[in-house]
């Protein structure tokens, strides 16, 4: 599953999702968007604020 199915499946805004995970608005925008592979750190972060474990996104983009 994708970052942007797991953060609108815990309704939450990509600026509210960004300010969890400490990242830019831009990041989240450009991750979703396919523009940006996300650092590991990064990835953690992000998983980290949906609550979900860093292999669950991982996954993600290690089949793209």
């Amino acid at each position: 599953m994708g970052l942007r199915e797991l953060r609108e499946g815990q309704v939450i805004t990509q600026r509210e999702l960004a300010a969890k995970a400490g990242v830019s608005n831009k990041t989240i925008s450009d991750i979703e968007q396919g523009k940006l592979r996300p650092h590991p750190a990064t990835l953690r972060k992000l998983a980290a604020a949906l609550g979900v474990k860093p292999s669950a996104l991982a996954e993600h983009f290690q089949s793209r």
